[in-house]
């Protein structure tokens, strides 16, 4: 069977999208997902997401990690959202299905607003901080984040004994201001240091201004540029969390599957 497929990025996160509104591909076949994403034999990309048609939503994001595990995607749901409004599903505004529950957002020019789960709590460690913005996360903060060895420090406390059999997403996060972090992220699912990851933005923008009740924080990546716009509530939960940035079709083609 040969398929249509877009690849799509949002601040160096990449992605295989596929409309898949007639089910026809296979998503119990998670070798044909690593496949796809396998950067040496196949497309290439850190994570694969089905687009479906949904009964009570605009759209259902099916989303897999480049290993064939299943998470919530914060920039791939943002690029989710830019390839529903090119397939003409959604046009400015969107209320739709993923992983861990419904979200919306809204399209302005080649920004995407996505409004993220409520955080219940952020759970302090020694000096460092585990909170879940979807995906579980750990967040560290450290001096200089350009120098930080992110992949060995990170592969070591995704997996670490206290978070299995899941595991964790890893950020290090370096403060740059009063309103401004770097962010770097030892990604779970992708077992490698990703260029961005909306997740672990989020839960590191949460991290460092836990304090405020309302704050917009500007993040740093290795592949660009995002915003975290949030409210917190007085029992330390946080509600109105939107992870704001670019999604960007890179290019299309098809596939013999």
């Amino acid at each position: 069977m040969e398929i249509t497929f877009y690849k799509y990025q949002g601040t160096g996160n990449d992605f295989v999208m596929i409309d898949d509104r007639k089910e026809a591909f296979d998503s119990k076949d998670l070798a044909l997902v690593t496949d796809l994403c396998d950067r040496k034999f196949g497309i290439g990309a850190d994570g694969l997401i089905l687009i479906r048609n949904h009964a009570d939503f605009d759209f259902e994001m099916i989303y897999f990690n480049a290993d064939g595990s299943q998470s919530m995607c914060g920039n791939g749901a943002r690029c989710a959202v830019a390839f529903s409004a090119f397939l003409g599903i959604i046009k400015e505004k969107t209320h739709f299905l993923a992983i861990d529950g419904a979200h919306e957002a809204v399209i302005s020019k080649d920004q995407v607003e996505l409004l993220m789960g409520n955080v219940k709590e952020i759970q302090t460690k020694h000096n460092d901080f585990f909170l879940n913005t979807g995906s579980p996360h750990f967040i560290r903060f450290v001096e200089n984040v350009n120098d930080y060895p992110v992949f060995e420090e990170g592969k070591s406390i995704r997996y670490d004994a206290q978070y299995l059999p899941g595991g964790t997403n890893v950020n290090f996060v370096q403060p740059m201001g009063s309103d401004e972090i770097f962010v770097r992220t030892y990604e779970r699912g992708v077992e490698d240091e990703t260029l961005s990851c909306g997740t672990g933005v989020t839960a590191a923008a949460l991290a460092f201004a836990k304090n405020k009740k309302k704050a917009t924080i500007k993040i740093n990546t290795l592949g660009g540029k995002l915003a975290v716009r949030f409210t917190s509530n007085p029992d330390g939960s946080f509600r109105d969390i939107w992870l704001i940035g670019p999604a960007e079709q890179v290019f299309s083609g098809k596939i013999k599957i």
